[in-house]
């Protein structure tokens, strides 16, 4: 197992280098030149050829595109994302508390989507067919086919609009979590549970719970050992949760003023600001990278065949 894990990081290393070089050439697809956007995010009234040859030559974009990326990529790893275009301040002093708030969110919502998915599915899949069964599918079909912004707008409406319950914006206190936090597991919970679901049926149908069955177990400890073995489907569709949610909260976090990574990558993105964009693309790439990694690893500790495939 030791082996697989160190093959398994190991080849995690060129797929973040490659998404680091692809972050890094992103500044480079842009329609502008990236020293005249910066000289616009300045306000420098008039851009003369003078000016931006200085500026270029400040910013070291002069320097050969390898040596840049080398220099970029080095920085990086030491939390080094460089200097806001807008504001002039470190990218890293701005990243790092919207990424902590971002975090907040994404980690109540993943227990809350992790328990609502596990519930649901191994009482849907328990009484399939039966009315809990079609309730819940039904359910899950509606609530997932509203777009995002619509039913976020209705909670917004109803909880705090019409019965004054919860606040519409901000994340001074444990209400301020409530609305973002049912927004988002509404819509993973309703992808999630189906896979557990699926996961939990296929277990009960193979010859090890006819086996049990037959040696005379009780039906709780027979379905213990079904979701014991459905749950290994589970820990690659949660760990890979994580990121997907990160990258995920743009239209959550506007819709509700949270201060995270959504809204500083609209602002960003609205701004030109490339160096932020550059740092939030590269940690969402490094996050799936990282809970890659680790989905693999715990499902090859689960399941010893997949050592083999690697």
């Amino acid at each position: 197992m030791s082996f697989y894990r160190f093959k398994r990081v190991l080849l995690s290393i060129p797929l973040f280098l490659a998404a680091s070089f692809f972050t890094f050439i992103l500044i480079h697809l842009s329609p502008m030149d990236p020293v005249e956007v910066v000289l616009h995010a300045q306000g420098v009234p008039k851009i003369t050829a003078e000016l931006i040859a200085q500026t270029k030559a400040e910013l070291g974009m002069d320097r050969p595109f390898f040596v840049r990326y080398v220099s970029w990529f080095v920085s990086c790893l030491q939390l080094d994302f460089g200097n806001s275009y807008v504001t002039g301040k470190p990218v890293w002093s701005l990243l790092g508390p919207a990424l902590l708030n971002t975090l907040k969110l994404t980690l109540v919502s993943l227990v809350a989507i992790i328990a609502l998915s596990i519930g649901l599915g191994v009482a849907s899949a328990w009484r399939e067919g039966r009315f809990v069964d079609r309730s819940v599918r039904s359910a899950s079909f509606v609530l997932t086919s509203m777009p995002t912004y619509w039913l976020g707008a209705l909670m917004i409406w109803f909880f705090s609009v019409k019965l004054d319950l919860l606040p519409t914006s901000g994340m001074d206190s444990f209400n301020s979590y409530l609305l973002p936090v049912v927004l988002i597991t509404v819509n993973y919970a309703g992808i999630y549970f189906r896979i557990v679901r699926s996961s939990v049926l296929s277990n009960m149908n193979e010859d090890y719970v006819l086996y049990c069955r037959a040696c005379g177990l009780p039906e709780k400890t027979v379905m213990m050992h079904v979701i014991r073995n459905s749950l290994q489907v589970a820990v690659s569709v949660f760990c890979m949760a994580v990121p997907i949610i990160l990258g995920s909260t743009v239209v959550v976090e506007n819709l509700f003023a949270w201060p995270g990574l959504g809204t500083l990558s609209v602002n960003s993105i609205l701004a030109r600001d490339f160096p932020i964009i550059q740092a939030y693309v590269l940690v969402l790439a490094a996050a799936f990278v990282l809970f890659n990694t680790v989905s693999d690893i715990l499902n090859a500790a689960l399941d010893p065949k997949l050592r083999n495939d690697l």
